[in-house]
Formats: structure tokens, sequence, C-alpha cells
């Protein structure tokens, strides 16, 4: 190939490329620097206002004592406890349907495809359909699945689901708690970093519709284990559950690690769940900072709070992508 040949195809490459880079560094990076500024300014109303004002915006969100201050802060313990819970089922409920149907059951193609049903419809949809089933209605006439346990004779199970307002927390007066307090560290047995009960609908919600997407993951991890390897540790007398903690589920770390950061990036933004399911709920129990970034921006018009918490769910996104893309180039390297 002569060397004009190469400069005509690396010519024509980068032209072919050239939208892309451009869109993407328009209608992503750009408005990231924008957000950043904004987020620097006095913007606090309809009228734009560019005023530098430094942190200020960033200051009131973490150590102000205003409602929006306050509400930011219960976000955040909110953004924590769904997604602890969420990633937590979906692993487990994921990794079990992928176990099962590992086995080689009939009807095996079915299952998957009724598994992974979910994971086809939009969140929002998910979030009106659970929203019908788990309103509660009233003690002597429910609704939803509370009618279920009714008929079951299961009256203690029934639930105000996302209208609850308790938030489950550590007691200062507990064993735990008292240690706490001896090392400083007492502000942790406070509701501010409790557990709001009424997330608990989102989390199932949530986990309803990736479950299955989790599953797929895992099955295609466990697909990729040579039978060789497992045969070889039952002829050393290894049980089934050796075999599992042994050898299957450190080959699937990296697996886990995919379904983490996955999982854990759509819990840290989620929103549209929210919107159609809850909205804020109770004492803010099911409010989370994309929504609230939402309703300070466009309805309370604080342009500047708003993109303040922007760049603060941008900062936890980072948190956890970053350290999985250097891991993912390292590893493409080492091969």
């Amino acid at each position: 190939m002569s060397p004009k040949h190469r400069n005509w195809e690396r010519v024509v490459s980068i032209l072919l490329l050239l939208p892309s880079i451009l869109a993407l560094g328009i209608f992503v990076y750009a408005f990231i620097a924008w957000t950043g500024y904004i987020s620097l300014a006095k913007w606090d109303s309809a009228a734009p206002d560019f005023t530098f004002v430094g942190l200020r915006n960033f200051e009131h969100l973490f150590i102000g004592d205003g409602t929006d201050a306050i509400r930011f802060r219960y976000d955040l313990r909110n953004m924590v406890g769904f997604t602890a819970f969420f990633l937590l089922s979906c692993i487990i409920i994921g990794f079990g349907l992928a176990v099962l149907l590992d086995q080689r059951v009939r009807g095996e193609a079915v299952f998957r495809s009724i598994f992974l049903f979910p994971m086809a419809v939009s969140f929002i949809v998910t979030g009106v359909a659970w929203r019908w089933m788990l309103t509660p209605g009233e003690a002597n006439d429910p609704v939803g699945v509370n009618i279920i346990f009714t008929q079951l004779g299961l009256k203690n199970l029934q639930s105000t689901w996302f209208t609850d307002p308790t938030i489950a927390y550590l007691s200062p007066d507990s064993g735990v708690g008292a240690i706490l307090n001896s090392i400083g560290l007492g502000f942790l047995t406070t509701k501010d970093f409790g557990y709001p009960l009424a997330i608990t609908s989102l989390v199932i919600a949530a986990m309803w519709q990736l479950s299955g997407y989790t599953m797929a993951l895992y099955l295609a991890g466990l697909r990729s284990v040579p039978d060789e390897l497992r045969e070889a540790a039952r002829m050393d007398g290894a049980s089934e559950v050796q075999v599992y903690r042994h050898i299957i589920l450190p080959l699937l770390q990296p697996v886990t690690l995919s379904v983490v950061i996955i999982l854990g990036h759509i819990s840290l933004k989620i929103f549209d769940l929210v919107v159609s399911m809850t909205g804020p709920g109770p004492g803010f129990a099911t409010d989370v900072p994309a929504y609230n970034m939402w309703k300070t921006t466009f309805d309370a018009t604080l342009f500047s709070q708003g993109a303040a918490i922007g760049l603060v769910l941008l900062v936890l996104v980072a948190i956890l992508i970053i350290p999985y893309l250097r891991y993912s180039i390292r590893a493409e390297a080492q091969v």
C-alpha cells in the first residue's frame, strides 16, 4: 500500500469520526462545563444572573440549615439505602436464577425470556404498575398486594408501603450505638443516617425490572466456566457448595464487578421510577438527588443550586465508573 493511499485512508477515518467527536464534545463535555460554570454563579431566579459566588451553592447544600439543604442530605441518605438494597437483591436473585437455569432445565429459553421481559419495560411503566400494586388503601379497605395478604390470612404482612414515613436507624441506647458515641461517631445514630422504609417500594420495583438482566450476565459467566474445572473438583471430592465457593464464584468476580458498576450507576441516577411511582414521599422519604435536581432547577428556578446538585451526582457516578474503566483498560493491556 502506497504512502499516499495510507494518508487518504487516515483522512477518511478522521472525517468519519469527526461528527461523533463534535457531538460528544458539544452535547456532553461542553454542557458539563456549562453546568459547572452555572453552579458557581448566583442564578436563583427565572432571570439569568452569572454573578460569581464561588462554592456558596455547594456550601449551602452540605452544611446549610434551610429546608432545601436538609432535603438534599435526606436525598443522599435515601440514595445510599436504595443503592445498597437494590444491588444486594439484584445480585442474590439474579445469581440464584442463573444457577437454576444453568442446570439445563427443560424450557430454559422460555424461563430466560420470562425473566428478561421486565427489562423491556421502561421505568415509567414499571413505576405506574407498581404504584397500583403497592398503594395501601385503608385499613378496612386494602387495595393492591394488601388484598392478597388479606385473602391469604396474612394481615401482618400488610404495609403502608411508599406512604410509610418511618425511618429505621441505629438507636443511641443500643450496644453498637453506645460504642459509636464513645468514639465520636454518635451522629451515625440519628435519623439522618437511617433507612426510610418507604424507599423499599422503589427497591422492589427496580429489583423486579433488573434482576433478569443480572441473571443474564451471571448465566453467560457460568456458561463460560469450563466443565473440566468442575469435574476435576468433583473428582477430588469437592461438594457442589465447595465447587461454587472455591471455583465458580472467584471466576465470576469480573461479572459481579460489572453488575455492581452497571446497576450502581443506574441507582445513582434513578429519576423516572421515582417520578412515576412515589414522588418525594412523606418527609422526603423517597426523594433522590436526580428528582431534587429537576424540581430545584425547573420548578423552583434555582438554576445554580440545581446545577450544583447535578455536579455532585456527576462526581458520585465518576467515583463509581472511573476505577472500573482503569481496571478494564489495564486488563485489556495485559491480554
